[in-house]
């Protein structure tokens, strides 16, 4: 039997349950095999395929040695609780051929093949290497994630803030070893530190994590009263996040070595938070530019004058040039957003205010000025207009 055997299901190929007897065994296939026997099917490819998988599943299962080899190897199979090397098949001498199972001649890389399968476990890999064979060895922490809300102002100047964080710790008593202060681990003498233990059975050997040590390889005299000889303690911990200035909004920053901790003398996972930034009453944003709308009179745009605006640090001059036009943007150097040793400009977008209301001299002068105003402000529109007068058709 080889060890593609093992990865089918005869059971299903003979559609009976897996503590079926021998005589229902035998009446599944009589009933399968004279419905898919090819000289009732001839020229059907799919039901000679069928016959050809009846056959072989019943081969093993109607032979009590072959049945038990076959149910224990595809316990184990399933399970990865086998060892390289051949596997032997009981009385009959037959192996478990490593060539089969993995598709490849005997020259194979076993290193790369049980690397993909069990994490890294070649055989003869040394301590911290193996999953299937020897302990994991120091183990880095896990990532962790957490989200902070800051003010507009506070992310374009930058900030320092606390965050708390509940979670897995390295115990503070025993500083993750998991032995009470004063006491030390020595190696497992069931496993020799290896964290595993192998066994034979039914001519296969496979291996179980060790019982005395927990699959760790160590073991601790006297567990830490803190941890319980875990290591690891439940904890409430403030970190120091620095948001740098010009952060924006959806940014990640990583903090490293503030995630979970570490396993067996491993290094700490890194701290990953998401950055919100609140909006502004005056000031939005567009990349490192700040963006501000200001309105002006009709006669500050036609006339021209120079306007005290706002910024994030105080207050600048701007000159509105005359005749400037409503919805003009003027641009102020070096008053955005600072980030990374530059910094962005002021853009400040000019909008001409209609009053709503107009006092009786107002309303004399402006018509006085409608009068006077000699420009057109809708030349283009006034020449379209004239144009379509001229060749509508006569009444």
């Amino acid at each position: 039997m080889s060890g593609r055997d093992f990865e089918k299901d005869y059971y299903a190929a003979l559609g009976v349950a897996k503590d079926a007897d021998a005589n229902a065994i035998k009446k599944a296939y009589r009933k399968l095999a004279r419905e898919l026997h090819p000289d009732k099917n001839p020229g059907d490819a799919n039901a000679e395929a069928r016959f050809k998988d009846v056959s072989e599943a019943y081969d093993v299962l109607s032979d009590p040695k072959k049945r038990a080899e076959y149910d224990e190897a595809r316990t184990l199979f399933a399970g990865g609780g086998f060892r390289p090397g051949g596997f032997g098949g009981g009385g009959g001498g037959s192996t478990f051929d490593m060539s089969d199972l993995f598709g490849g001649s005997s020259g194979a890389n076993l290193g790369d093949l049980f690397s993909d399968l069990f994490g890294g476990a070649g055989p003869g890999a040394g301590p911290g290497t193996a999953r299937g064979g020897r302990r994991s060895g120091p183990t880095r922490g896990q990532d962790l994630s957490a989200t902070v809300s800051l003010g507009f102002d506070e992310a374009v100047h930058g900030t320092t803030l606390p965050l708390q964080l509940s979670g897995p710790g390295a115990c503070r008593r025993c500083h993750g070893s998991g032995a009470e202060p004063g006491t030390s681990t020595h190696r497992c003498p069931t496993c020799g530190g290896i964290g595993t233990i192998s066994r034979n059975q039914g001519g296969f050997s496979f291996s179980e994590p060790c019982r005395d040590c927990r699959g760790t390889g160590t073991i601790i005299d006297t567990p830490c009263t803190e941890c319980g000889g875990t290591g690891v303690t439940n904890q409430t911990r403030t970190i120091t996040v620095r948001v740098p200035a010009g952060v924006r909004d959806g940014a990640k920053l990583r903090i490293p070595g503030k995630g979970g901790p570490g396993s067996d003398g491993g290094r700490a996972g890194d701290l990953f938070v998401t950055v919100h930034v609140g909006g502004h009453a005056l000031f939005g944003r567009n990349g490192d530019d700040l963006t501000l709308t200001v309105p002006i009179t009709f006669a500050e745009a036609a006339l021209g004058t120079t306007l005290r605006v706002p910024t994030l640090d105080g207050s600048v001059g701007l000159k509105i040039a005359p005749g400037t036009p409503s919805g003009r943007t003027l641009r102020v150097r070096g008053r955005g957003v600072p980030r990374k040793g530059k910094t962005g400009d002021l853009l400040v977008t000019v909008e001409v205010a209609v009053p709503q209301k107009l006092s009786g001299g107002a309303r004399e002068a402006l018509e006085k000025y409608a009068a006077e105003q000699p420009d057109d402000p809708r030349p283009a529109i006034t020449a379209a207009l004239a144009a379509a007068a001229r060749e509508a058709p006569r009444a």
